[in-house]
């Protein structure tokens, strides 16, 4: 059965490692690395923590992000939730319809699961939506199909 509900929130920090050891101190729980070239590419470093719902991303040091003008105008913080929803697609299309837009799409192979995401997943599409000009605000909404592994 697909999860459905919040996946995890997704949290900006400043520092990838005193948040990594904040929010394992603070929660209990472990993160791991996800697509650390993939993240790369956007200018930021990111740790999931599956057991914790929580997503952190980082900006690398030197380098143009979004998460850098995120953390200038408003500090550390939520700055999105991941909703794991039945059809990624259809969530997508009714959040355009909303005034929504889509920035980025994610559809990882077996492969990459397995590599980035420590195969915790069968499945793993989902779809970075902003919420600017909405009552959602400056956030970012995240909603995805996420299958468990196969037995």
């Amino acid at each position: 059965m697909r999860q459905r509900g919040v996946n995890r929130v997704v949290m900006a920090v400043r520092d990838i490692e005193e948040g990594r050891e904040f929010y394992e101190k603070l929660l209990g729980c472990e993160f791991h690395p996800g697509n650390d070239e993939e993240a790369a590419a956007f200018g930021v470093r990111i740790l999931f923590s599956w057991d914790g719902g929580v997503e952190l991303v980082a900006p690398i040091e030197g380098r143009d992000s979004h998460i850098n003008k995120i953390l200038d105008e408003h500090g550390e913080g939520m700055i999105g939730v991941v909703w794991a929803v039945e059809d990624a697609d259809a969530s997508k299309a009714a959040g355009e319809e909303l005034g929504m837009s889509t920035f980025y799409t994610l559809d990882y192979s077996q492969s990459q699961i397995d590599r980035d995401l420590q195969g915790r997943f069968s499945r793993y599409y989902e779809h970075f939506m902003s919420g600017r000009g909405t009552p959602l605000g400056n956030a970012s909404v995240l909603v995805g199909e996420f299958d468990p592994p196969k037995s």
